[in-house]
């Protein structure tokens, strides 16, 4: 495997870090290769504004069009077309452009951040906003002009993994547990960023209790992520269903005979993924393809 580890924790004596540390150790025994970007010792600006979407307008005639010509003063600020115009005609700044090239190297991506407030830090979330652009990792379009999305996308045939830990026990975090299903508390990661981008998820590796973990929890947690990564290349990904794999209507909507009775996210859990034979294939023009080598 190739791995990029995003990391998201301020602390470098933290569990997390340390189990970061575990973590790479078994990729490198292995064999695998690991990239790392962490976002708190990198100093990542994690807020995207104006600046990530300034970008050069496409080149006429006479060649490319200076920068300000992109942007009256006046003009709105419009996230999605402006990042994807600073990534096609180089208006983007060089730590984004650096992370993509990142991803696109990897066949495999790793989230690792604690759960604050039912989500990632606030710092991992502006590396998804300013990294995950359109063009890039979504809003590509098949042979047929549909857009790629849902088991298909910018970011297809990579895997992606979260791992996490929370303060609460492993029980309020199961199916009938006070916090959610921890897959339902992920859904936005796994479902509505990898998934939507081509990238098949992985069940999250999260860490319970971890404000009151005890050395022997730790080095039990610590075995535990080792043996998952050992294992990763050979493991199934979470089954949800392509958009395009025949389960939903044109309103994006399951059809009436898939899951009849159920009802909230788990119906989204079926068959199908994004190697299916009739898959349109990816343009190779712009995308993560783009930035190979």
């Amino acid at each position: 495997m190739k791995v990029l580890w995003i990391f998201a924790h301020p602390e470098q004596r933290s569990l997390n870090a340390s189990l970061m540390r575990e973590g790479l150790s078994e990729l490198a025994a292995s064999g695998h290769e690991s990239r790392v970007s962490d976002l708190y010792a990198m100093g990542w600006k994690a807020v995207l504004d104006a600046s990530d979407v300034h970008a050069p307008a496409p080149p006429g005639p006479q060649g490319p069009a200076p920068l300000a010509a992109s942007r009256g003063a006046d003009a709105r600020l419009t996230v999605g077309a402006g990042q994807e115009r600073a990534f096609l005609y180089g208006g983007q700044g060089e730590d984004v452009r650096e992370e993509q090239r990142k991803l696109a190297w990897a066949d495999t991506l790793i989230l690792h951040f604690p759960l604050w407030w039912f989500g990632p830090p606030a710092i991992l979330k502006g590396w998804l906003d300013r990294v995950l652009v359109q063009g890039f990792a979504f809003g590509l379009r098949g042979d047929d002009g549909r857009t790629l999305r849902y088991g298909e996308g910018g970011l297809a045939g990579r895997r992606a993994l979260v791992i996490t830990s929370a303060g609460a026990r492993e029980s309020g975090f199961g199916p009938r547990g006070v916090h959610g299903d921890i897959r339902h508390v992920l859904w936005p990661l796994l479902h509505g960023t990898f998934w939507y981008t081509g990238m098949a998820p992985h069940e999250p590796f999260t860490v319970y209790g971890a404000d009151r973990l005890t050395e022997a929890g730790y080095r039990a947690y610590a075995r535990r992520l080792r043996e998952r990564l050992r294992g990763l290349p050979y493991e199934e990904p979470l089954p949800y269903r392509s958009e395009r794999g025949g389960d939903y209507d044109g309103r994006l909507t399951l059809r009436p005979g898939i899951a009849p009775d159920g009802e909230g996210l788990d119906v989204h859990l079926g068959r199908g993924g994004p190697d299916r034979p009739d898959a349109a294939p990816v343009r190779e023009t712009c995308g993560a393809a783009a930035l190979r080598g």
